[in-house]
């Protein structure tokens, strides 16, 4: 008796000892983060909770939490963020490679959506849509007036293939209705293939995707058969991509066996990836084009041919953009982009440019800050502070701030005046060019190349047309301003037409001629500059830029950098 009468004791002391040996054990090898994360965790649920029960006003729970979210991932870093079920289904549209949806450009013009161009073979040209086109119904239903936004328009335009929409269209005041059958539209990563001189290539990227691969073998095996011998490839303006399409794309450039970029993180083992020595363009002279625009995948290639000294990068200091993002999906459909590595170039430099945790609009004005002091007019001016590091031939190069081109190629505004700004900031140059276009499509018909259509533009007195319009939007017209910016106008007005009236392709064509950063490529590429070479130990990198800079002078004429052409708007 008096032995089971100790039983619930020895009982409690046994789950107390368990109970404090398993917290011991648990803060000992878990360092108590679990602890950490379900106190914080029940802590938000609570609070949501108590929200819930207890506020002043009714609460959508639901849009508290879709508000949260993206603050709390703006506490990690800049490039962690959160993407709502519905967004997530065409936040990567333009990587995918195709989605469904009827196939035109358009742009919204007085809450009235403008159908600018229609895509060859897409379900709208089948249908007979044609460019300058207004919609005026979806599905029966008038959609003009304030509800008519670019989101809410793809929302309506764009579906699952197979599906059907039918378009109220009002077409030289005549309404028509069309019923279209959405169908796969496909979304190129490459803009431009072409020779820009009888030796040198041209090829423009625009970011990397599902089809960059294949894009760029195709494009190669065309100016294979145009006989190039060397190769620009254009990479400003490219946003980057997916890091599988930018290791398959500089594969094509290197031997074998060459790393190309190695990932890193807390709880990401570092995980190389090197080249296999397939490529069929190993030894072929290689400029690459940057600005402070390139980033993130596009800043891997770029890294790569300059590591590895496999060709010149010539342009401007590249974004800094060093860090892998991971998506994750929850079961409604939304997303996160969570950082869970670092990228680091051959060399080991990791070119993330530095930011402060919570502090993105500090990040976002970087571009502002580096315009601000100079440094895309002044190599002088650029804030090299991160950690220095060799290529294979021991040139320096340096992490912490994007990739630094071999050859710096200013920004030239001698042209620009506060009248030039002022109308391309607003947007009136575009908008001006869409309507001379919309007016006079039949005419502009006529001319089925770049050429002929310049050639006639150039006697229809443009700049004097636009000056009355700005006039009218409330720019006063500066005769003297006009005057000195009068080669930016006609290259802004004749580029922006020959892009509403053909392509994209035909609109780079156009822009790159008198291209300061095009001119010094090919200068460097007639000059056999294409390939780096060791340089004495004793000789820095600006006096290497600045002999460069002698021996290679590019005129200060026109600028890539340009708010002449915004990309419109795909469904």
């Amino acid at each position: 008796m008096n032995r089971n009468r100790f039983v619930p004791i020895i009982i409690a002391v046994s789950l107390v000892a368990g109970i404090i040996i398993g917290t011991f054990l648990a803060n000992r090898f878990s360092g108590n983060r679990l602890n950490i994360i379900n106190t914080s965790s029940n802590k938000l649920n609570d609070l949501l909770h108590i929200i819930d029960e207890q506020y002043v006003d009714t609460v959508q729970i639901t849009d508290l939490v879709e508000k949260a979210m993206p603050q709390i991932l703006s506490e990690l870093d800049p490039h962690s963020s959160y993407i709502s079920a519905q967004d997530a289904t065409t936040a990567n549209d333009d990587l995918r490679g195709s989605f469904s949806g009827i196939g035109v450009q358009f742009t919204i013009k007085r809450d009235t959506v403008y159908i600018s161009n229609v895509i060859h073979g897409g379900p709208s040209e089948k249908t007979g849509l044609l460019p300058g086109d207004r919609i005026i119904s979806v599905d029966e239903e008038p959609f003009v007036g304030e509800g008519v936004t670019n989101e809410e328009t793809m929302h309506r335009l764009k579906g699952e293939k197979g599906t059907k929409v039918k378009l109220g269209i009002m077409r030289h005041g005549e309404k028509k209705n069309f019923t279209i059958t959405r169908g796969d539209i496909p979304v190129h990563s490459i803009d431009a293939t072409y020779m820009l001189t009888p030796e040198l290539g041209y090829i423009r990227m625009r970011n990397f995707g599902d089809t960059t691969y294949p894009e760029l073998l195709m494009s190669l095996a065309q100016l294979q058969q145009e006989g190039f011998k060397g190769l620009v490839i254009d990479l400003r303006g490219n946003g980057g991509g997916y890091l599988a399409a930018a290791i398959q794309t500089v594969n094509e450039f290197l031997p074998d066996d060459r790393l190309i970029v190695y990932t890193q993180g807390r709880k990401a083992k570092r995980e190389d990836y090197k080249s296999d020595g397939r490529g069929s363009y190993q030894r072929l002279p290689l400029i690459v084009l940057t600005d402070e625009t390139t980033a993130s995948a596009a800043e891997i290639f770029a890294g790569a041919i300059q590591d590895n000294d496999r060709g010149i990068i010539v342009g401007r200091r590249s974004f800094g953009k060093g860090l892998v993002q991971q998506p994750i999906e929850f079961s409604d459909g939304s997303l996160i982009h969570l950082t869970i590595a670092r990228y680091y170039t051959p060399s080991g430099r990791c070119i993330q440019k530095p930011y402060e945790k919570g502090h993105s609009e500090d990040y976002d004005m970087d571009l502002i800050t580096r315009y601000n002091r100079g440094e895309f007019f002044n190599e002088d001016s650029i804030q090299q502070t991160g950690e220095q590091y060799q290529t294979t031939l021991g040139r320096i190069v340096y992490g912490g701030g994007g990739i630094m081109p071999d050859y710096f190629v200013a920004e030239d505004t001698t042209l620009f005046t506060p009248y030039y700004t002022q109308c391309a900031t607003r947007g009136l140059i575009v908008e001006f060019c869409f309507n001379y276009t919309d007016q006079n499509r039949a005419d502009l018909s006529r001319f089925t190349d770049t050429e002929q259509l310049v050639q006639h533009l150039r006697h229809q007195h443009l700049i004097e047309q636009f000056a009355h319009f700005a006039d009218s939007k409330g720019i006063q017209r500066r005769n003297n301003m006009i005057r000195h910016s009068q080669p930016l106008f006609e290259r802004a007005i004749y580029g922006n037409i020959v892009y509403n009236m053909f392509d994209m392709q035909e609109y780079l064509q156009y822009i790159n001629q008198n291209d300061p950063t095009i001119e010094r490529a090919i200068q460097l590429y007639d000059a056999e500059q294409t390939r780096p070479t060791a340089v004495p130990l004793n000789t820095t990198k600006k006096q290497r830029d600045r002999k460069a800079a002698q021996a290679f002078p590019v005129s200060p004429y026109f600028r890539q950098s340009s708010p002449y052409r915004m990309p419109l708007y795909i469904c």
